[in-house]
């Protein structure tokens, strides 16, 4: 409700039904399950019941008998706990149940006085365990969301063999899944914490996620109005909370309102036509409802129901079954131990009972399909026929077929389609016929091309539109897919890693050739190990860098391969030479030491560019520049006021930017100054923060922290350092830093923190929006780093962008971020321009410092058997159908004529063939005297 304009709905007011207008004779009891744990149809209501081990479904009507009397029924439906349940939009008799006992059955459901089925109509058993979850699709019929324990899926209910779609397995117990209501996306909230956002036809990982959730205690989620998110679960004081959240940014919500302290699930139910939340706690006696608003205040209040007795579940009546003439907007069942309570939601008006009030009543949608699942899967974007609640105008009810019962019918429905005009169904999808066969499972890289997420819809203007204002623009790699490479490529059984290297610092590093790993072992020792050698390491010591002093940063020469500098709490650097072939023995004295730092030195780079140039920064708040050829300092640069949190240099080499605690961000030019040339305000945060330069040299970006110590990525544009941030994106809420790699080739950005499970992917665009979020890739367990190979470690043939080495608490794992594209057998030259050669430098370290510039050389990645996929043959289109001009065509009577006699000339057979009886034996003559 806006403060400056007044709602409808503001003196919407509850009432709680007599008790002689109470569905009795329930047994509900208490069940730990995901469901609301009952369910209704404008007809039928459908509950939980304790019986049976909880297998046993309860059965009433919304409205009284002929009797005044509710009768309650009970069906038989699994061998173990129902788990969830839910009605068909299409059919109010139309009910889905799954199980512990692992499967789901669709039954056509009787009036309570009437037999009910012993059989369901159809059973599904997709054999992942227990299910937890089933939902109906808003908008097309015979398709369903099922959850497993941790995987969402996808079923088409016409093919039982296998469903459509198996979404990205969820680290935790799924807890809630939620449709929206134009159908496109499917939400998920999560024990691990995590919001999803899936579109099952474009991607099987989530288009959206984020670690959203402060607790891991039950969430529910449902999709409110404006691609707004509502979820429902705990903060980290155990208080209950409801949150509003927009679904193209879940790192922080756009609004919350907290409920107090109580350990029952708060259910929440959300009427789309007035902007009406309902929430209700397991176990509690009080119904809130709160009005949904798109602007300030977004949560507000309308009323705080008490009721007299405990909540088991609550379910909210469909409108068409709503006293619209009594002014009654909203109508919940309160599923108690014994009873089902009918709550009333009423706005007050003067005529009340007299008129129809169509202010309070906008059209609903009604109960056709708006497609079938194929039409969905295949793209589709229809949406429902609205109806009006008016009396003498809603739809009248569908009468069942006498042929076929009404579940059967909507089962069988995906392959045709409502003609309006006339009221019949034509067949539009060969799916319709029993000899079709099912595509088992979506795969990612089927969809290349759809880089936004979304499968085109019928309007290419209005679908550009959709797009645009739910994930933004386009991007070759928004569906990146990162991967862990096969155990024979890891290196296993390192023990002793130190985990307590500064913040500032990667934590090891790594090159073609070798990685570095700093060890918890007195003497600051380094274990080196190759590439070329994956495996177990032997439980027996191996040869070591002995550093002497705690190592606190370290760093491979980009142009050699076997030098390595060392950064130390002594406030020296240490540059160590190994031996052609890798470390044989124990290194104690290294080639170079670097001192002239008063503190001790926590970052150290070498330049990009020029060889024998390393850069390090202190505690004595200053960065220095040092010449290893020369084995001495060459510059002093000041400036900062506080500790240096990270230093990057410019691709060109010609400038260095820092970023620090005292909240500037600084680019200096070395060569020509010992002052920073530019300077403006950084990050807020004083947790630490990182650097680099992307947008070839003309922008930087920073990874920090904001006052409240959430996460954020700032661009700042290099020319104006000054105008402060040209774009931020908050990521999420941690407390390691993000260590950014920057891969100029394809302007794609990957951060992670130490001591993370989530790897961020943004592509970074020149022009607003600047961000471009992509898929994220989620490591199962804690990594400790990750470091990032030279692009020519990528497998082109796998559509490989980038490579990177995960260090675990005892492992060394390859990671591979690839692009799904479609045809591998050609080279990706739209991914992969050329590259510069970066392990050979432009120039010396005395030309560099004399003034000279220089670049690097750059060559192409293709393989000399592989075509561009540029340069590929292109296929022609298939027509799927033929033109329409060849069924509208109007024929003479002499070719409809002439199709008459053919069709029945083939259907005789040809007239020249023998008769079947001429192939009969006879009778002889004498035969026939007896």
């Amino acid at each position: 409700m806006n403060r400056f304009k007044t709602s409808k709905f503001k003196n919407t007011a509850p009432k709680i039904a007599k008790k002689d207008e109470w569905i009795n004779n329930v047994r509900a009891g208490s069940f730990s399950c995901q469901g609301n744990h009952i369910k209704a149809s404008s007809k039928l209501v459908a509950f939980n019941t304790e019986q049976a081990g909880g297998g046993m479904l309860g059965l009433s009507s919304v409205k009284p008998g002929p009797d005044g009397q509710w009768t309650v029924t009970h069906i038989s439906c699994h061998s173990d706990l129902m788990t969830d349940m839910d009605f068909s939009p299409f059919d109010e008799s139309l009910l889905a149940t799954c199980s512990g006992d692992e499967t789901v059955k669709l039954w056509h459901l009787c009036d309570p006085e009437l037999e009910q089925p012993s059989e369901p109509e159809l059973t599904l058993r997709p054999g992942q365990g227990r299910l937890e979850l089933v939902v109906f699709h808003p908008t097309s019929s015979g398709l369903l969301a099922v959850s497993t324990a941790k995987s969402p899926l996808i079923w088409d209910t016409s093919r039982q063999d296998a469903p459509l779609a198996v979404l990205e397995q969820h680290s935790d117990l799924l807890q809630s899944l939620s449709w929206k209501q134009d159908g496109s996306l499917l939400a998920s909230s999560c024990k691990d914490k995590m919001l999803r956002v899936f579109d099952p036809r474009a991607q099987l990982t989530p288009v959206q996620s984020a670690k959203s959730l402060q607790s891991n205690k039950d969430s529910r989620i449902l999709w409110a109005k404006d691609d707004r998110l509502l979820t429902t679960g705990f903060d980290m004081m155990r208080t209950r909370e409801v949150k509003l959240w927009d679904s193209r940014k879940l790192s922080s919500s756009v609004s919350s309102v907290s409920l107090g302290t109580s350990s029952g699930t708060l259910i929440p139910l959300f009427d789309d036509d007035t902007g009406l939340l309902i929430l209700a706690g397991m176990g509690d006696t009080a119904v809130d409802c709160f009005e949904v608003s798109a602007s300030e205040p977004f949560l507000s209040q309308v009323s705080h129901c008490l009721t007299d007795v405990s909540t088991r579940g609550v379910a909210m009546i469909p409108k068409l079954a709503l006293d619209v003439m009594s002014c009654e907007v909203m109508r919940l069942l309160q599923l108690t131990d014994n009873c089902i309570v009918p709550i009333s939601y009423q706005v007050p008006r003067k005529n009340s009972g007299q008129e129809f009030h169509a202010d309070l009543y906008p059209d609903t949608v009604g109960t056709t399909p708006a497609m079938s699942a194929d039409e969905w899967w295949q793209g589709g974007n229809k949406q429902m026929e609205k109806v009006s609640l008016q009396p003498g105008k809603q739809p009248k009810p569908k009468a069942p077929s006498a042929n076929k019962t009404p579940a059967k019918k909507e089962l069988a429905s995906r392959g045709s389609k409502e003609d309006p005009a006339h009221g019949c169904s034509t067949s539009s999808s060969p799916l319709s016929t029993p000899s079709t066969s099912a595509a088992p499972s979506r795969s990612p890289s089927s969809t290349s091309g759809l880089s936004s997420g979304f499968l085109p819809s019928p309007s290419p203007s209005q679908n550009a539109k959709t797009i645009q204002s739910l994930l933004g623009p386009t991007s070759k790699f928004r569906h990146i897919q990162g991967a862990v490479m096969h155990r024979d490529t890891h290196i296993t059984n390192i023990r002793g890693l130190n985990l307590t290297t500064p913040g500032e610092s990667d934590g090891f590093c790594v090159n073609r050739q070798r990685v570095a790993v700093p060890l918890a072992i007195s003497g600051g020792q380094i274990g080196i190990f190759e590439r070329s050698q994956p495996g177990r390491l032997p439980e027996t010591a191996f040869p070591t860098i002995q550093n002497s002093v705690n190592v606190s940063d370290l760093c491979w020469d980009p142009f050699n391969t076997h030098r390595l500098a060392v950064a130390g709490d002594d406030a020296k650097i240490r540059v160590w030479q190994l031996p052609e072939g890798g470390l044989k023995e124990t290194l104690t004295e290294p080639d170079l030491i670097l001192q002239g730092h008063l503190e001790k030195i926590y970052s150290i780079k070498f330049h990009p560019v020029a060889s024998g140039l390393l850069v390090s920064s202190s505690y004595d708040f200053t960065v220095r520049l040092w010449n290893l050829d020369s084995r001495e300092q060459v510059k002093l640069l000041t400036g900062h006021e506080d500790q240096v949190f990270g230093m990057a240099w410019s691709p060109d080499g010609k400038l260095l930017a820092t970023v620090c605690k005292d909240g500037k961000v600084r680019i200096y030019d070395p060569r020509k100054s010992t002052s920073p040339v530019h300077e403006g305000p950084g990050p807020e945060g004083h947790r630490g923060a990182r650097v680099v330069w992307v947008c070839e040299g003309k922008y930087l970006l920073v990874s920090g922290f904001d006052s409240r110590s959430e996460r954020v990525l700032y661009l700042y544009s290099a020319d104006s350092l000054s105008s402060g941030v040209v774009a931020s994106v908050p990521v999420d809420v941690s407390p390691s830093t993000l260590i950014p790699f920057y891969d100029p080739d394809t302007s794609v950005v990957i951060l992670t923190g130490k001591g993370d499970t989530r790897v961020h992917i943004y592509e970074i665009v020149p022009e607003s929006p600047y961000f471009v979020d992509c898929s994220s890739f989620n490591s199962p367990e804690p990594h400790k780093g990750l470091a990032f190979l030279p692009k020519t470690e990528c497998n082109v043939r796998d559509v490989e962008i980038a490579v990177g080495l995960m260090l675990t608490k005892t492992t060394i794992e390859p990671v591979a971020f690839k692009v799904p594209r479609v045809k591998k057998e050609f080279f990706q030259d739209d991914l992969y321009p050329d590259t510069a050669v970066c392990w050979e430098p432009a120039l010396t370290a005395s030309a560099w410092l004399s003034g000279s510039n220089g670049q690097h050389r750059k060559i192409s990645l293709k393989p000399n058997d592989m075509t561009p996929v540029s340069e590929a043959p292109k296929e022609a289109p298939v027509r799927k159908y033929l033109p329409s001009s060849f069924y509208l065509e109007e024929k003479t009577d002499e070719q409809k004529k002439e199709e008459l006699l053919s069709a029945m000339v083939a259907k005789l057979g040809n007239m020249d063939d023998p008769l079947p009886q001429e192939s009969f034996e006879g009778v002889d003559e004498d035969e026939w005297d007896d």
